[in-house]
């Protein structure tokens, strides 16, 4: 294969090979949309898939990376420290898997949050770093600072389609889609989906099993830029403005779908409270599911039908993977899946006659 050059990338672009050096290599002088755009070019023309793909490379590329005698840290990215912290009940177990894992291993943790990317590379420069783990939706302009500086890297419930990483992910299409046939098993023919597509790719992921399923059976998928496919504010629950009017008019026009298919428990919760809300009977009248298995799911009224996300595996297995990583740098990269398993509960069964 015929080796891409940043002369190439220069070419493709109409800039100059500087500006392709100076973007690659996170130095200044260039711009952020111009940085975008040679890094979208260089991941198109292949660039990074090579193997010295990037300017900086200050570890070696050698087979097997011992770790070194004595307690060593870990680096854990965790960009929304709104919604990703101890006191979160899907994150928050993630880290406690991390936070575990590691102990176990005799390995420190180093939590970072909301990082500048212009400093980034004074975070994982010290001594002891062994590697990095990322949690949930990162910046690519981060993830690119993370692999040139030669650290490696594990993503959770994130991937980059720029930049090549092992990643760890429940099995959301799977979950979703036993889920939406469990749900037309019980006999339901008006099901839909409430979430955010764009939210993550763990939502994209669902939106995708959720539609498989009603496609394979032969019924109707709302369209794809329907408004209840980009809630609003998914982390604070601050879609329930939208959400009551649009339960409200379809109440009103006998409209209402049989079973309410959310992406998450939160979005769940607040769903079944709004139905109440507006005098609807949670499941007689409307069937809700969720995904997760959050703490809150289990103590609603009803108890939430749920798609169980082992949260704690997820982090534990990203500190395996990591060292994993560290033992054989020059191993495909992989992407892991951690099966996710039906909670049959009180909030949804058969429709209403």
């Amino acid at each position: 294969m015929k080796k891409v050059t940043m002369q190439q990338i220069a070419d493709h672009l109409g800039v100059s090979k500087f500006v392709v050096s100076r973007a690659l290599s996170g130095k200044g002088g260039v711009n952020e949309m111009t940085k975008e755009r040679v890094i979208q070019a260089a991941s198109q023309l292949g660039y990074f898939n090579q193997k010295n793909g990037y300017v900086k490379n200050i570890r070696s590329a050698a087979s097997t990376v011992a770790i070194p005698a004595g307690k060593q840290s870990v680096l854990v990215l965790m960009p929304n420290i709104r919604s990703q912290n101890k006191e979160s009940l899907y994150w928050g177990k993630v880290l406690e898997g991390i936070s575990d894992e590691l102990e176990d291993q005799n390995l420190g943790m180093i939590i970072v949050s909301e990082p500048r990317t212009d400093v980034m590379m004074n975070i994982i420069n010290p001594e002891g770093i062994l590697g990095m783990i990322g949690v949930g939706q990162i910046a690519s302009s981060l993830l690119l600072e993370v692999h040139r500086s030669g650290l490696p890297m594990v993503l959770v419930d994130h991937e980059d389609p720029l930049i090549p990483s092992d990643t760890i992910f429940a099995n959301n299409v799977d979950g979703m889609y036993r889920m939406v046939n469990y749900l037309i098993g019980l006999g339901h023919r008006e099901l839909y989906f409430l979430g955010n597509v764009n939210f993550s790719r763990s939502f994209q992921d669902r939106w995708l099993g959720f539609r498989s399923a009603l496609e394979e059976n032969d019924l109707g998928v709302q369209p794809h830029k329907d408004g209840m496919l980009l809630l609003d504010s998914i982390e604070t629950g601050g879609f329930d403005e939208a959400l009551e009017n649009w339960l409200l008019t379809r109440k009103q026009t006998k409209s209402l779908p049989t079973a309410l298919v959310c992406a998450n428990d939160l979005i769940a919760i607040h769903t079944v409270r709004i139905l109440q809300k507006l005098g609807l009977r949670v499941p007689e009248e409307v069937s809700v599911t969720g995904f997760d298995n959050i703490d809150d799911a289990a103590r609603a009224e009803p108890q939430i039908t749920t798609v169980n996300v082992a949260k704690e595996q997820l982090g534990r297995r990203a500190v395996t993977k990591l060292l994993d990583r560290l033992a054989d740098s020059n191993r495909a990269v992989e992407k892991w899946l951690i099966s996710a398993e039906l909670l049959y509960r009180h909030s949804a069964s058969k429709p209403r006659e």
